[in-house]
């Protein structure tokens, strides 16, 4: 099975995030201080968590990148997130544009959305995504001027 052929069918609900994009949202951002959600051969910064360190189950702080599994588990991270912003932390994700969920009702409105024109290309694939998507951000100070 070739990646694509992965990456376009529920046989991943990882999704490596292209380099290009990262640099541009990085360059907007300022250096991020770890990924979340990664493995050694997609963490796009020094210090990550992996499946191993399972970082639902590990305390977020500074400035995170999160790129999380797109699949059921999605809603987990996005909880994790908002509620790690709500203790001063950074977290800006990348994540499918799926507006129909309750994840993205519960979670994802209340982060400054920005809608990604066009499809990404994820990791090494030849083609982009067959979902649209989105990058939430997540800061304490975005939360005090919707929520309280």
């Amino acid at each position: 099975m070739s990646i694509n052929s992965g990456m376009l069918s529920s046989n991943t609900d990882k999704w490596s995030t292209p380099h290009d994009f990262f640099a541009k949202l990085e360059k907007l951002h300022g250096p991020f201080d770890i990924d979340v959600c990664a493995d050694a051969s997609n963490a796009k910064c020094p210090v990550y968590f992996d499946e191993a360190t399972n970082g639902l189950l590990q305390e977020w702080k500074g400035k995170c990148w999160m790129n999380p599994p797109y699949g059921r588990n999605i809603g987990k991270w996005m909880k994790k997130a908002y509620e790690s912003a709500g203790n001063g932390t950074v977290v800006v994700c990348l994540v499918p544009a799926r507006t129909d969920t309750k994840w993205w009702h519960d979670y994802a409105i209340k982060g400054d959305i920005t809608f990604i024109r066009g499809r990404l290309k994820f990791g090494g694939a030849n083609n982009s995504a067959p979902f649209p998507s989105a990058v939430v951000v997540f800061w304490k100070r975005y939360q005090e001027q919707q929520h309280g």
